[in-house]
């Protein structure tokens, strides 16, 4: 088994800067993908971004692509999102998640960190509201 524990959201003005944690434990994550998605109220989830714990490829969401940063800290297990020049559609509930990367071929590498369904292991979510 995997836990998640995220956190970090708050309220921020346009333009500002957060940065999301995800803690893990349990199962060695070494051949996991981690991913970030949100939830906007009244929407469907979102793809934010996903790196991968060994090797530390990432990918990101066309709406967030330049502004949000993926990262890992394999010392301390946890994964990040730094999140900059936010916009009021960055409002949502921001999730983590996790995968396992065993048998994942990289043909479908993307389609696969990229869907919510793909994923086993979720966070409790972290409330990001962006406002003036």
């Amino acid at each position: 088994q995997v836990q998640l524990v995220d956190s970090g959201g708050g309220l921020v003005q346009p333009g500002g800067s957060l940065r999301l944690s995800c803690a893990v434990s349990g199962r060695s994550s070494r051949n996991f993908a981690m991913g970030w998605f949100r939830q906007a109220p009244g929407n469907d989830y979102e793809f934010v971004a996903a790196i991968r714990w060994n090797g530390g490829r990432t990918d990101y969401g066309d709406p967030v692509k330049g502004r949000f940063t993926i990262s890992r800290d394999i010392a301390k297990n946890t994964v990040y999102l730094q999140m900059n020049s936010l916009k009021p559609e960055d409002t949502a509930v921001y999730y983590c998640a996790a995968r396992s990367t065993e048998g994942v071929i990289l043909s479908t590498y993307v389609a696969t960190v990229t869907s919510r369904s793909r994923y086993d292991y979720w966070g409790q979510g972290t409330q990001v509201t962006v406002s003036s």
